[in-house]
């Protein structure tokens, strides 16, 4: 009986058709010459999610999937954006595999990680967390919001590692485990570590993008990162408190001195200071308001129960036996 342990490499894709032709053939090889090395079974795969391309993504999926057996494909009815994406893969992968590993198509993560990764997972980690050794590669302004992003993190009370993305390996049991997790705010940096099981880290050095476009501009970056925020912490809203307390106690002292001035006759009348107390008074409101309503927004999402995605193709039956890959 083969001990090895059934691999998956899972990689969201979206747009890629620039990219995709030159990063497949690395992954397919990727995983031949871990099945050389006796570290995972000859049954391993590569599983592509189309995330709702609109380009040829997904023809270059089932073009894959047609010609070599070591692919497979899902794709999505619509975008639903990258970590629905992802988990979509991760998923399907849970009872067809021992090990997944997800990682990008732009070809920036170094694939000879894996090989490590899988060795970690051999001497007993349940999750191996890829982590950038350094970022030369960035810009000084990527780099220092990124940085940043991991610090205010920790700071809110989420459990995240420290310049690490969605580069992982993960394990069937712990993927079994983490699908009790329901909700629709999803950030799986953060939620892996909420499941526990035995992790380590693997460090690796990140490289240029092969091809094509960035789809992680400013505006998403943003995005995904309140999207952590706001899943993993409620410290936002007691921030809030804590703010509306401090305030309501200056606006105590200055009611005081404000009735002290009166009774002695030396108040004056002026519109600066009511205009400064009233603008100031007022921004805070709506920032807090903003943070509360985010907050009930995601509430309100969670209470629809709206699946996270839809598949609407596969390149393979899922009780499909798995074909060996071929020499």
């Amino acid at each position: 009986m083969d001990r090895r342990p059934v691999l998956y490499i899972v990689i969201p894709c979206y747009n890629e058709e620039e990219v995709l032709p030159v990063t497949a053939p690395v992954f397919r090889q990727k995983i031949r010459t871990l099945a050389e090395a006796g570290k995972i079974s000859p049954e391993s795969r590569v599983l592509l999610v189309d995330d709702g391309s609109k380009d040829k993504t997904w023809s270059i999926i089932s073009a894959l999937a047609q010609a070599d057996p070591v692919f497979r494909g899902l794709r999505l009815s619509r975008n639903r954006g990258h970590q629905n994406a992802l988990l979509a893969g991760l998923m399907e992968a849970t009872s067809l595999c021992d090990i997944t590993i997800s990682i990008d198509c732009d070809g920036q993560d170094d694939p000879d990680a894996m090989g490590r990764m899988v060795e970690a997972y051999l001497d007993g980690a349940e999750v191996v967390y890829g982590v950038r050794s350094r970022r030369d590669t960035d810009t000084f302004f990527k780099r220092t919001t990124a940085e940043g992003f991991y610090k205010v993190m920790k700071w809110m009370g989420a459990e995240v590692v420290f310049n690490h993305a969605d580069y992982r390996l993960v394990s069937a049991k712990v993927l079994k485990e983490f699908a009790g997790f329901r909700e629709v705010n999803i950030f799986l940096r953060g939620m892996v570590p909420l499941v526990g099981f035995k992790s380590t880290c693997v460090y690796y050095e990140r490289r240029e993008r092969i091809a094509g476009e960035s789809h992680y501009p400013l505006k998403k970056m943003l995005a995904l990162a309140f999207d952590g925020i706001t899943s993993l912490s409620i410290k936002p809203i007691r921030m809030i408190t804590t703010l509306g307390a401090m305030i309501s106690g200056v606006a105590f002292l200055l009611i005081v001195y404000a009735l002290v001035s009166y009774f002695t006759g030396n108040a004056v009348s002026g519109w600066a200071s009511t205009l400064i107390a009233t603008c100031f008074l007022g921004g805070i409101q709506l920032v807090c308001l903003g943070v509360i309503g985010e907050y009930i927004g995601k509430i309100y999402l969670e209470t629809k129960a709206r699946p996270r995605y839809v598949i609407s193709e596969r390149t393979t039956v899922h009780q499909d036996p798995q074909d060996p890959v071929p020499d």
